[in-house]
Parts: structure tokens; C-alpha cells; sequence
């Protein structure tokens, strides 16, 4: 069997080709998720769905070349030699062969030369940003492995169960087959019976030929009376095809400790990792709710303007956000239509006595319902909070908890709470 290729001359922008640009994309991939890297760095969450500039230096992208030295025995002419008599052996030009210009020195002066720039679009740089991350314990409801199916109408084909039998469009094809089979033998016929009917009326007639076409009328008729009046390629049957509808409904819920001990920098720690998990599920999730909790000695449902910018003072109890989260997830989302995540940040100050309830509402009523549930201290210094939340995520897979002191730290802490099992960290 001769193998084939296909070759995809799809045009993308510009008159760039596709197939080229994803094999440059996958040969520097390396150079260009640093890139991106250094990108996530450099600016704000909110502005992550953007494209970016990629600078790749030009020593990475250049081919290797193969070069010819002015090797060998040769003979030639140097009109003005004074310095060289036959015989003699000319010295190797320093800086090596090839043609090439050679190393020079460094200079104060002149123009180097400028890295290759190219820009990302927003779905390849989400595509990098997002490469080794996947969404962690999906368990029933993970898009890929076990979705819904729903079956919808997709017209008629030419087999199926008899139930399925459409009556009026089979009896229709039906009747198309048999006038396109029967339109020239039924002209015919009628022609040989006006002929018939003729030839009768003239008594001179010889009977011979009244028999002949006599004969030809029958054999017509003959003809047409074996076209079947229905023919197994005239069935059609409803068609109906399962298409998987994947759960494609998610809920993300933010906590945040608003406490007079959470000052803006902490603040905007936890904003953004917030903003990277909301982007994170919107790769997953077509319909994404977030509400927005927060807290110090009580807990309050906000708008996001409040919540990453209104103020208070006071002390902090925890639990108090956890309790509304469960009375908001039971009430207005249920886990057979909704995939729940929880996230939460603190600068793990907590009233002594009401961190033992944190872990058993986290344990008892919470991680039950969530895919997911992570916890983020912005702060270094570990106290209760943090020792009681410790020991329920070291129980369970669904819940992890990572400090997070200095916004260049949030990008790997992310990779490690959401890194595909088996990935390196």
C-alpha cells in the first residue's frame, strides 16, 4: 500500500502557514515557555490572557552550515610580493576558515545584533501558560473521561431499526425511484398504444403487425410491473447520534480574610492568585460563577470591588466564612449540576479556639461537596491555623495549602498545587 501525505497549506494571518508556525512553536518550546514565564512576572494577573512579544536571540534559532577552508596545496599569483619567495609556507588565517568574519573585539560603538522578535496570540499563549497544568481529582464530572451524553436528531439515513422507519420519506423516494425508472418505457408505451389503436382503425391492416406491436405493449408492461414499488434503498430512518455534553458548569469560591492584619500587599497576594484560578477553570468550564466571601469576626457575601478593596479592623474568625460557603454551595449549587472550588487566603491569624472548627467544617461539610480546595497563607509565620490545615490536607487529596510571601512566588506555587500527577514540580 503507497503511503500518502497531507500536507495542510492553510494560511493563518498575514500569509503565515500554520504547519510552520506549530513546528517552530513546539522546536523553541523551551525559549518561549521562559518567556512566558518571565511575561507572568512582569505584569499584571488581570492582563494574563493577552498575547505576548516573544525575544528569542538570533544565536538560538540559527541553522548549522558547513563551511569550506581555503585547505589543500594551490597555486596563485600576489602581484606586489616582496615578502614571499616559492616554497614558502603561508600561515593560517587566524579566526579560522569558512569565510565567515571571524571574532572581533568589544566595541563602545555600533549596533548589535537585535533578537528575533514574534508575537504570541492569546490562545498560544494560554496554550504555554496552561501546557503542564490540568484540573486535579475531577473524579465523576471531568470533562474528558466521562461526560453526558445527550442524543438530538441528525436527519435520515439509509439503515437503522425498524422503529426508527420514517413512512412518508421512504414512501416518497419511493415514487421518485419508480418515475425516474418507468418515464421512458411509460412514453414509449403510450406511443405503441396510440399506434396499436391506429393501425385498428385501417381494415387493411395485415394482422402480423398488429401482433408485433401488440407483443411490444405487453413486454412493456411486463417492464414496468417488475420496477418494485418499494425497494430496500428507498427506507429511510430517523438518525439520531449521542453527542457528549461534558459538565460544564463550575463555581469558584474566594475567601479572604479581610481582618486589620491583611494590609493591601497581602491583599493583592491573594487578588492574584484568585485571578489565576479563575483563568485556570475558564479552560475547563464554559459557565463559571464566583462568589466572594469575606471575613474578620464575620463572615459576608460581596461584590468583587468590595472585596479586594473595602477595609476592617478586628479580630478574625475563620470559620465564619467557611459556615456561609457551606450554606451557599448547599442552597444554590448543587453537586450534580455544579463542580465546586474553594479557595482561600489568610494571613493565617485566627482565634486559637476556632481553628480545630475550621478543620472539622473543612473535613465534615465542605470538602465533600468541592472538586478542589486550596489554601494559601500570605504570610511566613505558621500558627494554629496553619498546623490544623496541615494535618487535613497530609488526609486529603482534594484539599492543598502553600505559602505565598512575594508575588513572583505565585506562578510556582499554582504549577504545584494544580501539576498533573506524575509531573516533575
Amino acid at each position: 500500500m503507497a503511503l500518502q501525505s497531507i500536507i495542510d497549506r492553510r494560511l493563518a494571518g498575514k500569509n503565515k502557514s500554520i504547519g510552520n508556525r506549530e513546528r517552530f512553536l513546539r522546536r523553541h518550546k523551551d525559549q518561549i515557555r521562559e518567556a512566558v514565564k518571565r511575561a507572568v512576572d512582569g505584569r499584571g494577573i488581570r492582563d494574563i490572557e493577552k498575547g505576548e512579544d516573544i525575544h528569542i536571540p538570533k544565536r538560538d534559532i540559527s541553522e548549522p552550515v558547513f563551511g569550506h577552508g581555503q585547505g589543500g596545496k594551490r597555486e596563485m599569483v600576489h602581484p606586489g610580493n616582496k615578502d614571499f619567495v616559492r616554497g614558502d609556507r603561508i600561515k593560517r588565517p587566524e579566526g579560522g576558515g569558512g569565510g565567515g568574519g571571524g571574532g572581533g573585539q568589544a566595541s563602545d560603538s555600533g549596533e548589535g545584533e537585535d533578537d528575533f522578535v514574534f508575537h504570541l496570540s492569546k490562545e498560544e499563549f494560554m496554550q504555554v501558560f496552561f501546557d503542564d497544568l490540568a484540573l486535579p481529582n475531577l473524579a465523576r464530572t471531568t470533562l474528558a473521561e466521562t461526560p453526558e451524553y445527550k442524543t438530538h436528531r441528525a436527519g435520515f439515513s439509509s439503515d437503522g431499526t425498524p422503529n426508527n422507519l420514517h413512512v412518508v420519506r421512504s414512501m416518497r423516494g419511493a415514487i421518485g425511484r419508480r418515475i425516474a425508472l418507468g418515464t421512458e418505457s411509460r412514453r414509449e408505451l403510450r406511443e405503441l398504444e396510440e399506434r396499436l389503436t391506429e393501425m385498428k382503425r385501417q381494415p387493411a391492416t395485415p394482422a402480423q403487425e398488429i401482433k408485433d406491436v401488440e407483443e411490444q405493449i405487453e413486454a412493456l408492461k411486463a417492464k414496468l410491473d417488475r420496477i418494485p414499488y418499494l425497494d430496500p434503498i428507498d427506507l429511510r430512518f430517523r438518525s439520531r447520534v449521542r453527542t457528549p455534553v461534558p459538565t460544564s458548569k463550575a463555581v469558584m469560591f474566594c475567601l479572604m480574610d479581610v481582618s486589620g492584619s491583611m494590609d493591601e500587599g497581602r491583599k493583592d497576594l491573594a487578588k492574584r492568585f484568585f485571578i489565576l484560578l479563575y483563568l485556570f477553570l475558564t479552560r475547563h468550564y464554559e459557565k463559571i460563577d464566583i462568589v466572594f466571601i469575606r471575613h474578620h469576626t464575620q463572615a459576608q457575601e460581596v461584590d468583587e470591588h468590595e472585596f479586594f478593596h473595602a477595609t476592617e479592623t478586628g479580630g478574625t474568625v475563620v470559620s465564619s466564612a467557611l459556615v456561609l460557603m457551606d450554606e451557599i454551595a448547599r442552597a444554590r449549587y448543587p453537586t450534580s449540576e455544579w463542580n465546586i472550588y474553594g479557595a482561600q487566603a489568610s494571613d493565617g491569624d485566627n482565634w486559637h479556639h476556632d481553628s480545630g472548627r475550621c478543620r472539622e467544617l473543612l473535613n465534615d461539610r465542605i470538602l465533600p461537596l468541592c472538586r478542589y480546595f486550596a489554601y494559601v497563607q500570605v504570610a511566613e509565620e505558621e500558627q494554629n491555623l496553619w498546623d490544623e490545615y496541615a494535618a487535613l490536607a497530609a488526609d486529603s487529596k482534594a484539599f492543598a495549602i502553600r505559602k505565598v510571601t512575594e508575588a513572583n512566588q505565585i506562578y510556582p506555587v499554582f504549577r504545584d498545587l494544580f501539576k498533573k500527577e506524575g509531573s516533575p514540580a
